[in-house]
């Protein structure tokens, strides 16, 4: 079980994509329990199988913050079937790198989730076509208004793909919010961040300023509009409803935790 559990924790560094297709490609093990649930630990809930708590792979029992996440992670385990699939444990993954990773490199983590505010995807803007630039100003400037009052500053926007710096203000504002975070809704932020290209998507969904949904939809205006030109390609597609479940675990836990 912990040669798995490091697997695991392996898997949640990587790029999602990679991490996909590398799953994808694995022997998984097989189911070797009859029964996943949540326990009432010290500091938190803890996660049995059959009545053995779930470890982390640095050898520390894994524990959940409180019952909703707690019961989430149990219910991750419980929908394994004949194998073992990581793909399908999002919550797992997030919570092993959160307790055994981000806890000791917690600054590391908050100084890479702000870089991305310094190159979010959001202050980057199309120049053409016409219906593209609307739909980027109609639902990426209110959330990046938001942002740079909430931070006391400016994001710079700029059309196209050549870099401009932000506020060093701006960003140092964002850095000490992170401050404040326990590892594990750090590392859900950094997920979000990740997947969708924006720290200041991550911050709207962290202040509760948008939902999940209007976060993902921000997220992905590029590719809808692309799918609404040319269609979907099949795998493309596969690979957003994996990026989809990842997400939701990050949210979950920043709603959650």
């Amino acid at each position: 079980m912990r040669e798995f559990l490091e697997v695991m924790e392996e898997d949640a560094a990587r790029d999602p994509e990679q991490r996909a297709r590398d799953l994808s490609r694995r022997e998984l093990p097989k189911r070797f329990y009859k029964e996943a649930t949540h326990q009432p630990a010290d500091g938190g809930f803890s996660i049995h199988l059959d009545g053995r708590p779930v470890k982390t792979p640095g050898k520390t029992t894994l524990l959940l913050p409180n019952e909703t996440l707690g019961a989430a992670v149990a219910a991750e385990w419980m929908a394994q079937e004949k194998v073992i699939n990581p793909a399908a444990m999002p919550l797992t993954r997030i919570a092993n790198s959160a307790q055994d990773a981000v806890s000791v490199r917690f600054g590391d983590v908050a100084d890479d989730i702000t870089r991305f505010a310094g190159t979010d995807a959001l202050c980057y803007r199309a120049g053409d076509p016409q219906s593209l630039v609307e739909t980027q100003r109609r639902l990426w400037d209110p959330v990046v208004d938001w942002a740079g009052g909430l931070l006391g500053g400016r994001f710079v926007l700029i059309e196209g793909i050549v870099h401009a710096s932000q506020p060093e203000t701006l960003l140092e504002a964002y850095r000490q919010r992170l401050d404040a975070e326990t590892p594990l809704r750090l590392a859900a932020l950094h997920t979000v961040t990740g997947l969708t290209g924006s720290a200041i998507l991550a911050l709207a969904l962290r202040e509760r300023h948008l939902d999940p949904d209007r976060v993902w939809a921000a997220a992905h205006v590029e590719e809808d509009f692309n799918i609404a030109r040319w269609g979907e390609d099949a795998e493309a597609a596969r690979l957003r409803a994996y990026k989809r479940t990842e997400f939701d675990a990050g949210a979950l836990i920043l709603q959650a935790g």
